[in-house]
């Protein structure tokens, strides 16, 4: 996990003092795991979900399951669940947002991060390029087209496969739909997504 990365996670899991339970889906058996977070010492559990899998780090486990059907977990179990760069290798994303959510508690925070992309302010350049004549034929060239269609996004990293890239309107829309305080930011480039929400 990209150092800047942890620390938006950080920043925002430490807002919020957390003394109940914490689900990390996509744990990892290392430093990187977002329950190695500081803010999170008082949690009376922290355990993590993993296609490998089963590990014991430091003071939480990692079970082996699948997190599009965490049965594993009753509903409304977790005071906060995190999940960070995972949703982009899971072919079926939507079944896991499914499950974070129902395993959170009634005023649980739930935050995910994944690569993305968005309109970043070096791209506000090609809007000016396009209202100039010459460069408008030049558009219509299919060598130069994705040079006025492309965005930056994050490299392909299969592993074990690499579906997806969300935009922010894929955070608040699909993501936290439904949820209360959502906040929802993009990081670095290529962009990183980071979101956050309560569940009602």
């Amino acid at each position: 996990m990209h150092p800047r990365v942890y620390r938006e996670f950080k920043q925002i899991v430490s807002r919020r003092a957390v003394t109940g339970p914490v689900l990390e889906v996509g744990a990892v058996p290392s430093e990187h795991s977002l329950l190695c977070l500081p803010s999170l010492q008082d949690a009376s559990e922290k355990i993590g979900i993993n296609l490998d899998g089963p590990y014991e780090y430091k003071d939480f486990k990692i079970l082996k399951g699948n997190s599009n059907s965490m049965e594993c977990f009753d509903d409304n179990r977790f005071s906060m669940v995190l999940c960070n760069a995972l949703l982009e290798h899971d072919k079926f994303f939507w079944k896991t947002i499914a499950e974070i959510k129902r395993v959170t508690k009634p005023g649980g925070l739930i935050v995910i991060g994944t690569p993305g992309y968005t309109y970043l302010r070096a791209e506000k350049l090609k809007s000016v390029l396009k209202k100039i004549p010459g460069v408008r034929k030049l558009q219509s060239a299919d060598r130069l087209d994705a040079l006025f269609r492309a965005t930056i996004t994050f490299e392909v990293h299969n592993f074990p496969g690499d579906y997806y890239r969300f935009s922010e309107q894929a955070f608040k829309d699909v993501f936290f739909d439904g949820m209360s305080d959502v906040e929802v930011c993009s990081i670095m480039v290529p962009p990183r997504i980071i979101g956050a929400g309560i569940k009602p």
